[in-house]
């Protein structure tokens, strides 16, 4: 992206103007700033070639050659009422990608149809993409009059079938106003009070258009978004660093990390030079130190406990797709929300809509520069706001082999059971009266740690104390599951994540029923894991169940340890294929260092502390 290197106002309002190419976008802007024209017809004079208004803007040297502009550029300028700054999109059909960069920047748009030619299929192309980026506040330039000979007639016709057009998609014009940007006329000074060929016209010239666009309030009012953009260490702290996107944030607040709903509170702002604030708004960038070690990285959203985002594996969003190759049903994609990327799967395309006639089809694929709704199944939970009710976490890009190929805003959580005909059916005996009948509350103690780390010993050993305590309990053990409900699944990335997800199912539905579970998985994947916190929701307690590789290999009572270093087994974790530690476990056991009482101290600690009622003596027996 291009700027006119002129100094800024402050606090301008981003206008994008957007049309068809040669309906003459950049010698409508060109007519509004001051700055570089001396230099531009001068440049144009050495060249031998004619001055154009679009100069001010086609900053590029190719854009000048051809005439068209590629790249959006950035000018600010002035009215008596306020400052501007005008991102002037291209409107070739090769380009649409910057065109949807420079829209998604603006909180309003202008526009632009040539009279004689009318609205074009870019003219309602670049229309639906406001729509879909959800720019609202648009003023219609019917430009070119002077080619039509500044007929009325003509003018209305263009204008009807524009607010036609617009009206469908939701849009209401502003205003839609007729001029000539190669003569000026009705682009600063209204048509009537300067006379001339427009004279019939008594409504706002351009500028005046833009006056009557409401900047929009920095959303303070709306739920607490800031996406974690990066996590530093000072001084033994961890710095939560970001933007906040909506909402307001305090010293004190209590708040929620998404994915998970880990609860923290905020204990200070931390700047590096200047007096430390006690709140930051919407649209301030942050750094922020928590009051206690919880997870939480790059990618995660720090929301209000009581208003947090949605999370969801499956997510139906409307896309506007850029590529040369067409979008197909199975592709695999990166989905960038923010700062968080997801590997996703287009699971299927709905309907692909026509923005010409807005028609929808059903198909398998999705055209360059069709606009579609498609459901994606990602491997984590993506965590999101519906762009309707908050747009900076509503809408994300599409990344196919590290390239930008797709736009889309997402309209929200995809209820497979509904897609399945399915109906959840509501329990007769609630949590409360289990947790009432059993002197306990249901929940998931999930062990995580290396092969031969004590994960299964522990949680055979901790189900016995918990049983003859009276608590109803149950493991749920790697290999016994793999020898069952998992034994179509090898051990491949995909079959991992697909192995601990269906064991955090079945772990859920035990809690639900009362049951305190204890899960003994390797589970070497952060992300899995913080997948299967998603699913099973609060009652979610991650052990990281810490021996070092030397020690887990000493051990080898299972002998696998020698058969990988042998070569026999493939992809086998700590050897062929990595662990990576949880980074703020509920409870942390060494049992390189700690006995097996010892480490059954603190897991009866976090039972109790968690999910009893008081402590029972017969718990602390034998300990």
């Amino acid at each position: 992206m291009t700027e006119n290197n002129a100094t800024p106002p402050s606090h301008p309002l981003p206008i994008v103007i957007v049309g068809h190419v040669d309906h003459g976008k950049s010698t409508l802007i060109g007519r509004l700033p001051d700055g570089k024209l001396a230099e531009l017809k001068a440049q144009a004079a050495r060249r031998g070639a004619p001055f154009e208004w679009s100069f001010v803007m086609d900053a590029l040297q190719v854009e000048r050659d051809q005439a068209i502009t590629v790249d959006t550029t950035r000018v600010w300028f002035r009215t008596a009422a306020r400052g501007y700054v005008i991102i002037d999109a291209p409107g070739h059909v090769e380009f649409l990608k910057n065109m949807v960069t420079g829209a998604a920047a603006a909180e309003a748009a202008v526009l632009v149809v040539d009279a004689a030619q009318g609205v074009s299929e870019q003219t309602r192309r670049h229309a639906y993409l406001l729509s879909l980026l959800g720019v609202r506040q648009v003023a219609v330039a019917v430009n070119k009059m002077d080619l039509v000979g500044h007929d009325r007639a003509r003018f209305d016709a263009v204008a009807a079938d524009i607010r036609d057009y617009l009206a469908e998609i939701g849009i209401a014009p502003q205003a839609v106003i007729p001029l000539s940007a190669r003569g000026g006329d009705n682009v600063a000074t209204p048509a009537r009070q300067a006379g001339g060929p427009l004279g019939w016209w008594d409504g706002p010239s351009l500028t005046g258009a833009l006056d009557g666009f409401a900047a929009h309030a920095a959303p303070t009012d709306r739920p607490l978004r800031l996406p974690v953009q990066d996590v530093y260490r000072q001084g033994g702290q961890r710095i939560v660093v970001g933007r906040v996107e909506s909402g307001i944030v305090r010293v004190g607040d209590e708040i929620a990390i998404a994915p998970g709903g880990r609860r923290a509170r905020v204990a200070a702002f931390h700047v590096w030079n200047g007096s430390t604030p006690l709140s930051a708004g919407a649209g301030q960038s942050v750094a922020i130190a928590l009051d206690r070690e919880v997870y939480i990285e790059r990618g995660h959203i720090v929301a209000a406990p009581d208003a947090v985002p949605d999370e969801a594996n499956r997510v139906r969003v409307r896309l506007f797709w850029l590529d040369r190759e067409s979008l197909a049903t199975g592709e695999r994609l990166t989905l960038r929300l923010g700062a968080a990327e997801h590997s996703v799967v287009v699971e299927s395309v709905e309907r692909v809509i026509d923005v010409q006639a807005l028609a929808a089809a059903e198909v398998e694929s999705v055209p360059r520069n069709g606009v579609a709704e498609i459901v994606l199944r990602g491997r984590s939970r993506i965590v999101h706001d519906p762009f309707e009710r908050l747009a900076p976490t509503g809408r994300a890009v599409l990344l196919r082999a590290g390239r930008i190929v797709g736009g889309c805003v997402l309209r929200g959580a995809v209820d497979v059971a509904s897609l399945r005909n399915l109906t959840s059916v509501e329990q007769t005996v609630t949590p409360a009266d289990r947790a009432v009948a059993n002197g306990h509350r249901g929940g998931v103690l999930w062990l995580t740690g290396l092969s031969g780390s004590g994960k299964s010993t522990l949680a055979m050993a901790l189900q016995r104390r918990l049983f003859e305590a009276g608590r109803q309990v149950y493991v749920l053990d790697g290999d016994n599951v793999r020898q069952g409900l998992n034994r179509d699944l090898g051990f491949s990335p995909e079959d991992r994540t697909e192995n601990i997800r269906r064991i955090a199912e079945v772990a859920r539905l035990f809690a639900d029923a009362g049951f305190i579970v204890l899960t003994a998985f390797i589970s070497p994947y952060r992300e899995d894991r913080d997948n299967a916190r998603a699913i099973v929701g609060e009652s979610f307690r991650e052990v990281y169940v810490r021996a070092d590789l030397a020690i887990c290999e000493e051990r080898d009572p299972k002998g696998l340890y020698v058969r990988a270093r042998a070569g026999e087994i493939p992809e086998f974790t700590g050897i062929t294929a990595p662990y990576e530690a949880p980074p703020a476990p509920e409870l942390t056991v060494d049992t390189g260092v700690l006995s097996v009482d010892g480490a059954l101290h603190r897991l009866v600690d976090l039972v109790e502390a968690d999910f009893g009622s008081g402590a029972r003596p017969e718990l602390a027996a034998g300990e």
